[in-house]
C-alpha cells in the first residue's frame, strides 16, 4: 500500500502536506524540489492518493475504490504529464495534457490532480502556458511539479507554487529500510547507502540490481589496474559499465566511494569506517602511496566529470581528463 506512512524520511514535507489536508487548505500548486531518487514521485503519489481517498483522512485507507485505482496508476483524476522528447516538455504537451484538460471537471474525485515529473524540462513557452492556469485555477485543480532544480522556473511560476525541498534521507534510515524491506545484507547495504548519498531511490536501485557484485568488481578492477592501462582501454572499460544498466554518473559515484575510503583510512586508520571492507588491502596500499592533496584532486575531478557529462561535454574527452588526474595521483 502507498501512503505517507510508507515514505522513508521527509518528515517535515509529510507534516506540511497532511496539515494542508486536515485544515482544508490544499494549495493549487506545489513544487517538489530534490535530487534524483530523493522520493519526489513517492511523495506526490502519496499526496494525490490521500487527497482522493474516499475516507477523507490524512492517510490513505488503501481499500476504497479510489485508493485501489490510484495504487494501480489507473485513477481518472490523477494525471501524469508525459513528454516525448527526452530533454524538453513542449507547450503543446502542457496544453493538451494539462491546460485544456483541467477545464473538464473531475470524474469522481473531489480533486483533479496533475503530476509533472522532470518539470524543469518545460520550455519557457510551456511555462507561460501553465502560468495562465496557475493564475486562475479551477477550485478542484492541484498541480504538482517535480524537479531537480527549482531555480530554472520563471519567477512567476515559483511565486504561485508552494515550494517543498526534499532533503537527503539520513543514512541510518536508508540502511534500515534496505535491510528490513529489501533483505540486503549488512555489507552490501553500507555500499548502497554510501552510493545513494541520502537518495532512497538510488539506494533501492543499486540494492535491487542483479548486477550489484559485477558493477562493484568492474569498478574496483579498473582502479586496481588504472596505472598500467592506456586511455583507450580505460574509456572502453567505463563504457562497458552501461551493460549493467547503470548510468555513467552512478558508476562515477562508485569510484568516488572508493577514493573516499582511501582518504578516510589515510586520515584515521579505522577499518570499521571503510565502505569497501572486502578491499581493505588495496585501500590500505593506496592510502600509503597517495597524498591527501592527490586524493582530494581525484574526488574533485570525479565531480567535475559528472558536471561536464550533464552539460553534454564530449564523453571521451571528459573521461580522458578524469583518468589523467587519477593516473597522476
Amino acid at each position: 500500500m502507498s501512503g505517507f506512512k510508507m515514505i522513508i524520511g521527509h518528515e517535515q514535507t509529510k507534516e506540511h502536506l497532511q496539515n494542508a489536508i486536515k485544515s482544508g487548505k490544499v494549495s493549487h500548486a506545489y513544487l517538489l524540489n530534490g535530487e534524483k531518487g530523493s522520493g519526489k514521485r513517492t511523495v506526490a503519489d502519496a499526496f494525490a492518493m490521500t487527497l482522493q481517498c474516499e475516507q477523507g483522512g490524512t492517510e490513505v485507507c488503501g481499500t476504497c475504490h479510489s485508493c485501489k485505482q490510484a495504487e494501480s496508476h489507473n485513477h481518472p483524476d490523477i494525471i501524469y504529464v508525459a513528454h516525448e522528447k527526452p530533454n524538453s516538455i513542449g507547450v503543446d504537451e502542457i496544453r493538451d495534457q494539462l491546460v485544456n484538460d483541467v477545464q473538464i471537471r473531475p470524474y469522481n474525485g473531489k480533486y483533479k490532480i496533475y503530476i509533472v515529473p522532470e518539470a524543469e524540462k518545460m520550455t519557457v513557452q510551456a511555462q507561460n502556458a501553465l502560468l495562465k492556469t496557475l493564475e486562475e485555477p479551477p477550485a478542484y485543480a492541484v498541480i504538482i511539479l517535480l524537479t531537480e532544480n527549482a531555480q530554472v522556473f520563471l519567477d512567476t511560476i515559483r511565486s504561485r507554487c508552494v515550494l517543498l525541498n526534499l532533503k537527503p534521507v539520513p543514512d541510518e534510515l536508508v540502511k534500515q529500510y534496505l535491510m528490513e524491506h529489501q533483505q540486503i545484507p549488512d555489507y552490501q547495504a553500507d555500499v548502497c547507502v554510501a552510493f545513494a548519498q541520502g537518495s532512497i531511490g538510488q539506494a533501492i536501485s543499486l540494492a535491487s540490481s542483479e548486477n550489484f557484485t559485477e558493477i562493484k568488481s568492474t569498478a574496483i578492477h579498473l582502479l586496481r589496474h588504472v596505472k598500467e592501462m592506456d586511455l583507450n582501454e580505460i574509456i572502453a572499460a567505463v563504457k562497458s559499465a552501461s551493460q549493467f544498466k547503470i548510468t555513467i554518473s552512478d558508476y562515477l559515484d562508485i569510484l568516488a566511494i572508493w577514493f573516499r575510503d582511501v582518504l578516510y583510512f589515510k586520515a584515521t586508520r579505522d577499518v570499521d569506517g571503510v565502505i569497501f571492507k572486502d578491499q581493505i588491502k588495496d585501500v590500505r596500499s593506496n592510502a600509503r602511496t597517495s597524498s591527501y592533496e592527490g586524493i582530494e584532486q581525484i574526488l574533485t575531478a570525479i565531480q567535475t566529470a559528472k558536471t561536464r557529462l550533464k552539460a553534454n561535454v564530449n564523453f571521451d574527452l571528459t573521461m580522458e581528463l578524469l583518468f589523467l588526474t587519477i593516473k597522476e595521483n
